[in-house]
Order: C-alpha cells, then structure tokens, then sequence
C-alpha cells in the first residue's frame, strides 16, 4: 500500500456492463488488490468511487476494470449530451423485453393449455423460442462468457445455465427421444412422475425466464433513473447563461465563463446564476428548489444570494463570489453523490455473502440434480429442481437492497434541503440518545436586535428610540447598529464616539447621550432609579443595555439581545420527541444562555466554554455512555461536530463547519436537524426491510426449488419480484414529509 505521506487522488468512474451486485463485487476487489488503491464500486449508481496514490494512475484503473470483463470512462459532466446515451439503453431494453414478450406468450400458452397443442406445436414452441434464447437472453450469455474468461461466476452464470439448460435439454428431447413424436401432448399436472425426461419439452420455462427477467431488468433500470432524479435535479438547477455586467453594457454569455468579482444581472423569472452579493436592487428569491424554503426570501443590496434561486420580482445586480464547483448548489450535488455511493456494513456484508453466493449455488444445483437422480425420481425431476435453484437464487434484491434505498433517501434528503454525507451516518442516527446545540447562529440568529424599551414615566418610547437610533446610524459597533436599525434617520449635529463608553450628538435640538450609566454621568445627565433598575433587570435576562439621555438626564434604556429564533422551541419538542435528550452549548455567559434555555424548553446548558472546551463537552457526554449529536454553525464549532457521534451543520453557516458535519441543513432552520434524524432513520429502515426481505427470499426459496417444488419458469418470475419489490420499497421514501 502506498504511505499515508503521497499524494492521494480520488475519481468517480463509470462503468458500463455490470449486470448484478456480484459484478460490482468483483470490480471491487480487481481495484483494490492495486497498491495504494482503495475502492469502492456501487451497483445502482453504476459508479466507482477510487481513492489512489502514485505510481498507479487513471489509465491503470481503467484498464484494471477492462481487464476484470467491463468497460469504465473517466466522469463527464452531467449535460443534455449524456441524457440521450442511457436513454437509449433503456429503449434498447424495452425493445429486447417486448419481442421476447410476444415470442413468449404463445410457447407458455401451447404448453399450459392442452386444448391448444395441435400437431407439431412442439415444433412451433422450438421456432418461437429459439429467437428468445438466442437474442433475448444475449445479455446474460454475453455476460456470463465475459466473466467465464475470467475464471469468475455471477448471478448472469446462473441465468445463462438455467435458460441454456432448459433449452438444449428440451431440443435434445425434440431429436432423440420422444418429445419430437407428432401428436404429443404435455399433461398439466402437479405430480411429478419418474422418467428420462425425454418425452417433454421446455420452452416455456426457457422463455419465460428470461422474459421475466427482462422485466425485472427494465423495471430496475427505470426505478434507478427515478431514484437518482433528485441529483440530476440538482444538477441542472443551475441558469444556463448570463447576463454579465462590462463597462455597463449586458452581455449575455455561457455561466461557464462566469468569474469570480464579476457583476451579473438577473431580471424576474430568471435564475440566479451563481452564488454572489447583491449590489443593487431589491427583490425575493424563491429558494424552495435548493433549502426546500417554501416562503420567498427577501433580498437588497450586501444580501449573500445562492446560485438556482429563483428571482421573483424587482432587477438585482449581483456580484459573484463562487463560480463552477465551489457554489453551494455544486457543493450539494456533490454530498449528496458521495452519499449515493457509500455503502453501509450491512450493505458489506451483503457484498461478502454475494461474492460466494453463485459458486455455492451452482454447487447446490449439481447436488440437487445428483440427489434427485440417485434417489430414483428421473430426469424430468431432478433437471426441473436444478434449474429452477438456478434461477431463484439469482441475487438481483441482495444487491439492490442497499443503493436504491440510499438513492432515494439522499436524493430524497436534498430536495428537502437535507445532505447526508454519507451511508454510515444512517448508522449513528439510529444510536444517537443526545443532541448538543450550538446557542449562537444555531437556536439564536446570531445577530443582535433591539428587543425591550424601556422609558421613565412621561417619555415616549417612539422618542426614545428615534433619538437614539440616529446618534447610533453613526457608529459601526454590533449593538450600535442593532439600535439603529433600518433607516432613515434624522440627521446628528457634533456626533463623538467615546471608546468603549458610548457615544453622543446633537439631535433634532437635544444633546443625546447613548452608552453605559458611567458616560451619561460624566456628561453631567441624572440617572434615576427607575432606569437604574431596568438596566439590571435587562441585564438578569442576559441582555446587552444601554442608557439614553438628553437634556441633563436619563430617558430611558434599550435592550438588545441575540434573538431566539421563532422555530427553535418547536425544534427543540420535535429532537425531544425522537427520542433525544437536547444540552444547550455556548460560549455565551450563563445567565444569557440559561435565558435562550428557557425561552425554548432546554433543561441543561453549558456556558462559558472556549471551542476546545465544546471538544470536551461532547467527549465527558461520550464517556457517560451517551451517543452525541452536535449542531453548529461556526468555525469554533467544526472540532466538536467532527468529535460527535454525528455532526449536524447548518448550511448558512461556515464551510468548516460543514466540512465537518455529517450532515448537513441547507436552511439555518433547527427544525429541519429532526427531519434529518427522521429521514436518516426511515432510509436506515428502508434499507434494513430490503436487506431482510433479500436473505429471507433466497434463503426460503432455495430449498423449495430443490425440493423441486418450483418449476423453473415459476422461480423466474418470482426472483424478478422481489427485485421489484425492493426497489419499489426504497422509491416509497420519495413520499417522506
């Protein structure tokens, strides 16, 4: 293997030609017995996801699953281009699955109807199967050679087997021995009688095996293309071109030609082209295809806007700040494909028990066939019980069970504004018992509001607030601008700041002082008791206060605070609901975060604590026994969402944070961290149910069918079931809300 000091680099390949998880297992380990390699190959998505170091190279990996029997490419960019490709496969499938439909029904209809089988029907039965043999079932002949040439069996093998054996063995009945007699008829009877076998022919179970399982194919194939419709949703969410700000002139050019700094502008009903800064305008953004926000946001000029949006109203010029693969909407496609492509243990092992799962079968089928003939019950028998193992043991569901539940949750997950980094945090969410949240940016806005005025008798709160809003427009301090808020505002005659103090000026003819009890005193301005006293108790609730004054004294007190915000109680009742225990974490002094505890139902707080000291935290809550859930924001966030059990980041906060987490919550709305659990549950479920009913069907079936109480053609039909079933199992999770 190659030390942990080269340079790794990672690549996503397709690959063409697998037909079942046996062919994604074998890649898997053809790539991974390469020093330095380590990959992972997933069916469904029909991808390998190769992590490697030199001196092995691209080239070396694509000729690695050349030489394995499959085709591999390196990735293109999703594009009306590549559409028309796998759509053409699917065509091509239904084709093969129709004609072989048709050819079918007569050679099932002449065998189970004694009524129909005129003479020579025999005859005819061979006419109309042949082309089926032959040209349907090519795909599992083809496959099955491929990996023959390679000393390798797959669930193809056992499809070829049983349709080639059931074949020659009836055309072998047709020339040698009776079956071929004009005039015979087959009984349709449920007792097996002994025989050579000679005397009966079976064409339909050849044909109908495989036109089953064509079904199956076809019905895979599409359920997989819905599957994966949230990504490729996402991925053309993006505007195609733009217009482009230069020298003032509009421009419309290709969004791939779109820098960083540019000026771009985006009229109503257009998209926003990437993620930016507005400059000039106002409008609202419908954001309901990226976050899941159903309610328009309001946008003007400093407002960070996120590329896919929807401009609903006014003009906007935006500057851009991200362009290509660094904007949020790429950044979203991309977890989310990683997550398509992991797979969990269960899913591992699944992979392991398919590795020798074909060999043992057709081991199986050769033990049947011998023990049949041993204990005397004839040809007819024993070749009918072998076969139809052959053909139930096909694992098509085991397969399945994983990718196509994953598909549709991530998928699922990313329309609802909900990226699940990858298939083991489908694990943690099932054990977490404790959610840690991040006060500041997480359960609060995080950023400061003016929330209480209070006035001495025979003020008006209108007056104090105006006055003191025009003294602090001025200044550029957080709670200065939390007083001050939106404009206008009357002008400021003298204004003077007082560092640390606060600041004063003249106002619509008063002399207005705004800052701490100290300033307005040495400036000469009474503070009575009354605003003495709303100052501590403004301060008891943990909010930030300042004094204003005009005239030789104290008018009254304004309170600001880091606002809870409105969803966050809600949130709060919705993570207790799921089972979890909620601890308030912050940095925040305590009486300020045992205030937002209240405000929104959390029993246990944590304050004061530096970001090495939220590491701590959540490690003494591991030591307990308790499995941790982290929520946050900020840079100071991103050691101890890395440290949980399971990270949660709120995607309107930093990229650290987010590189950290898990999981990630397009909104900043908590509520959505317990849709995340619920979803990442329900998939986990999903999975399990496919898993579960996967073994179960093989596991059941495979002594039924030698025990030779399955005919072949039966068998077939019931293997391509439970691939359907699974797959339309795991699309039921496009319906979470």
């Amino acid at each position: 293997m190659a030390s942990t000091t080269d340079a790794l680099a990672e690549v996503d390949l397709d690959i063409t030609g697998m037909t079942c998880a046996s062919c994604a297992n074998r890649i898997e380990r053809k790539l991974n017995k390469l020093d330095g390699v380590s990959a992972s190959v997933n069916y469904a998505t029909e991808k390998a996801h190769v992590t490697f170091a030199e001196p092995v190279t691209a080239d070396d990996l694509l000729a690695t699953v050349s030489a394995a029997g499959y085709a591999a490419t390196m990735p293109r960019p999703e594009s009306a281009e590549g559409e028309p490709d796998r759509d053409a496969g699917l065509d091509a499938l239904r084709r093969r699955l129709v004609v072989s439909a048709v050819l079918t029904l007569p050679v099932v209809a002449l065998a189970m109807v004694p009524a129909w089988q005129v003479d020579g029907w025999q005859w005819i039965s061979l006419a109309l199967a042949t082309p089926v043999v032959a040209w349907g079932a090519w795909p599992f002949h083809r496959a099955a050679a491929v990996n023959l040439r390679h000393g390798a069996t797959t669930m193809d093998t056992l499809v070829s087997l049983g349709v080639l054996a059931a074949y020659l063995w009836s055309l072998v009945a047709l020339l040698v021995g009776d079956a071929g007699t004009i005039g015979m008829t087959h009984r349709l009877e449920l007792s097996l009688e002994r025989s050579d076998g000679l005397d009966q022919v079976y064409f339909e179970a050849a044909t109908a095996v495989t036109t089953f399982l064509l079904a199956g194919r076809w019905f895979e194939r599409r359920s997989k293309r819905r599957a994966g419709e949230a990504l490729r949703a996402l991925m053309t969410l993006g505007a195609k071109d733009v217009a482009v700000l230069r020298d003032g002139v509009e421009t419309r050019v290709p969004v791939g030609s779109l820098g960083v700094d540019d000026r771009f502008v985006v009229r109503p009903g257009e998209t926003v082209a990437t993620d930016g800064t507005v400059e000039s305008g106002a409008s609202a953004l419908d954001a309901s295809l990226v976050s899941g926000e159903t309610v328009p946001v309001e946008v003007g000029p400093g407002a960070a806007v996120v590329g896919g949006t929807v401009n609903t109203s006014g003009r906007l010029v935006v500057r851009a700040d991200r362009v290509g693969a660094d904007t949020q909407l790429s950044r979203m496609a991309r977890l989310v494909e990683e997550a398509q492509q992991g797979k969990t243990r269960a899913q591992r092992l699944a992979d392991r028990v398919s590795g020798v799962f074909v060999p043992t079968v057709i081991a199986l089928a050769a033990l049947t066939l011998v023990g049949w003939l041993l204990a005397g019950a004839g040809a007819a028998t024993a070749f009918t019980a072998a076969v139809a193992v052959l053909i139930i043991a096909c694992p098509c569901a085991l397969g399945l069970a994983t990718p196509t539940a994953l598909m549709v949750g991530t998928g699922r997950g990313a329309q609802l504004g909900v990226l699940i980094r990858g298939p083991e945090v489908l694990e943690s969410t099932r054990r977490v018992d404790t959610v840690v949240l991040d006060k500041t940016g997480t359960v609060t806005t995080g950023e400061l509001a003016l929330v209480d005025v209070v006035v001495v008798e025979g003020e008006s709160p209108a007056d104090v607030r105006r006055l003191a809003a025009a003294l602090e427009a001025g200044s550029e301090h957080p709670i200065a601008r939390a007083v001050a808020g939106p404009g206008p505002h009357p002008e400021v005659e003298g204004f003077r700041n007082r560092e640390g103090l606060g600041v004063r000026g003249r106002v619509e003819g008063h002399d207005v002082v705004v800052g701490r009890p100290e300033l307005l005193t040495d400036e000469g301005l009474e503070v009575p008791t009354a605003v003495a006293d709303a100052l501590d108790a403004a301060r008891g609730r943990g909010r930030t206060a300042v004094v204003v004054g005009w005239d030789g004294r104290a008018r009254g007190v304004l309170a600001v605070a880091d606002t809870v915000k409105p969803t966050s109680a809600e949130a709060v009742r919705r993570l207790r609901d799921l089972g979890l225990e909620p601890v308030l974490l912050t940095g925040d002094h305590e009486r300020v975060a045992e205030s937002v505890a209240r405000e929104v139902g959390i029993d246990r707080v944590v304050a004061g604590v530096l970001p090495e000291g939220k590491v701590e935290v959540v490690r003494d809550l591991q030591a307990q026994g308790r499995v941790v859930a982290m929520v946050g924001d900020g840079v100071n966030d991103a050691a101890a969402l890395a440290t949980a059990d399971l990270g949660i980041a709120m995607g309107t906060g930093t990229d650290a944070a987010i590189a950290a987490a898990n999981l990630t919550l397009v909104r900043g709305d908590l509520r959505v961290a317990a849709d995340a659990v619920r979803l990442s549950r329900r998939t986990l479920g999903t999975i399990r149910g496919n898993l579960f009913w996967a073994f179960a069907y093989n596991v059941a079936a495979l002594p039924v069918a030698a025990a030779g109480l399955l005919t072949p053609m039966i068998a077939g039909g019931a293997m391509a079931l439970s691939s359907v079933f699974v797959v339309a199992n795991s699309l039921r999770l496009r319906s979470f809300r």
